[in-house]
């Protein structure tokens, strides 16, 4: 998982602590299971205290919320950094993949991240809150698609269908990832998601303008 770059010394150091308790905490659940693993479980791995943790995270489970939400910050971020005349269809895959490209970082992180995924969608606690997160991300999206056709939200139905759109073919790509998968097979069922949506997110805008 990509770490952010920036900030103080201090802070820098925060952040570091908060990805070991993050990496011990997501392996653990996701090998052994999220109602077996304990928080003495995590800081034990991690080679922290218990008053580390709870400096850092309010329960096993808030480790996965922000991880969603770290998440989403960056698709969001980069949708907004994408060209303004690429179609829409090119924008949200590129801004889609960011977290999928950070879970395939390194050969030996593309399993653990996929038994992650798994992870959150079969346990049902775990899989609320990401649709809780995916619901911000989408609100995000929502924004970010109608500033850069110039639409109201509000009145135009586009900006958020479109966000939603993108939203349902990453969903896709997460349930069908498999064991084995590699990056390419990964960045294969993305182009096949977004291909299949893609003349309702190009077309549509397109219409939009025109009108």
């Amino acid at each position: 998982m990509r770490s952010r770059a920036g900030g103080s010394m201090a802070e820098r150091k925060r952040q570091l602590v908060a990805e070991e308790l993050r990496d011990a905490a997501l392996m653990l659940l996701a090998t052994r299971g999220f109602d077996v693993v304990t928080v003495d479980d995590i800081v034990a791995a991690a080679g922290m205290s218990r008053r580390t943790f709870f400096r850092y995270f309010a329960s096993k489970e808030d480790v996965v919320v922000r991880f969603l939400a770290d998440l989403g910050a960056d698709v969001v971020a980069e949708l907004a950094a994408r060209p303004p005349a690429e179609p829409p269809s090119v924008a949200l895959r590129h801004a889609l993949w960011v977290p999928l490209a950070a879970c395939t970082d390194h050969p030996d992180h593309t399993e653990r991240a996929r038994v992650v995924v798994r992870l959150i969608l079969d346990t049902p606690a775990l899989y609320a809150r990401s649709l809780e997160y995916q619901i911000q991300w989408r609100a995000g999206l929502t924004t970010e698609l109608a500033a850069r056709h110039d639409l109201d939200p509000d009145a135009d139905p586009y900006p958020r269908m479109a966000a939603g759109m993108a939203m349902l073919a990453f969903d896709t790509v997460l349930q069908q990832w498999r064991a084995g998968d590699d990056e390419q097979r990964l960045a294969e069922l993305t182009d096949r998601a977004f291909a299949v949506v893609a003349p309702a997110l190009d077309g549509c805008t397109a219409s939009s303008h025109a009108g």
